[in-house]
């Protein structure tokens, strides 16, 4: 019986966007040491109003964010890829690092951090470094940290999850259920409204059970629907 296929080390690659806002990967690619045990996602409207006298209703403005937080841990005491070895972890650390640091922009006293896309299996994010967090620990006799954990989070300007490939050369071509950026339901909207803007309105028994919605003529405006996974 064949052993099954083992699940390829999580990447950091650099990206940037073209005019028309196309990703394009750049040269750099950061295999992580050791696979990050859990990933968190959340999902966040842009909203305005709601805080006068008088309870003014909340407008949702944008289009919300996406945001994925995970920590990956860097040990210099066992060999790496290549069989060589380190003496200080932030040597392993600085390549994850770099993803926060600015960089010029083109424009004149700009800077911006480099944008990135997380892959891991069939997970895949884009978007950009929002802070990073790094414990060392376990020093050296010559006080050099030689293991160390690391707290990443990075966000994007969309609701928004993707399948990638690890495996293949390149990315899917054709977009799976789930990988297009998500409907946010408009004030007074049904479920039938949401799925008639993708096209088949009486398709919204399947679209309730596939989001879990309870209440199909009361959503909450805001409220992420995929109406294409059904």
């Amino acid at each position: 019986m064949p052993e099954p296929e083992r699940l390829l080390k999580a990447e950091l690659r650099e990206i940037t966007w073209d005019q028309q806002q196309q990703v394009q990967e750049l040269d750099k690619v950061v295999p992580v040491q050791f696979n990050p045990e859990t990933l968190k996602v959340a999902f966040s409207n842009q909203s305005a109003g709601g805080d006068q006298r008088g309870g003014s209703a909340i407008q949702f403005v944008g289009a919300g964010n996406t945001k994925l937080s995970f920590d990956l841990w860097f040990d210099a005491t066992v060999p790496q890829t290549d069989g060589t070895m380190v003496d200080d972890v932030r040597l392993l650390t600085k390549d994850v690092v770099y993803f926060i640091t600015p960089k010029e922009s083109g424009e004149q006293d700009k800077f911006i951090p480099p944008g990135v896309r997380f892959l891991w299996g069939t997970f895949l994010f884009e978007g950009i470094v929002d802070s990073v967090n790094e414990n060392l620990e376990f020093f050296s006799e010559d006080a050099k940290p030689l293991r160390a954990s690391i707290s990443l989070s990075l966000s994007q300007q969309e609701i928004q999850f993707k399948f990638g490939n690890q495996a293949a050369s390149g990315l899917p071509t054709m977009p799976s259920p789930g990988t297009e950026p998500l409907q946010q339901a408009q004030q007074g909207d049904t479920l039938q409204d949401v799925a008639g803007r993708e096209g088949d309105p009486e398709n919204w028994p399947a679209v309730a059970e596939s989001n879990d919605v309870d209440n199909p003529r009361q959503l909450e405006p805001g409220t992420p629907i995929d109406a294409r996974m059904a």
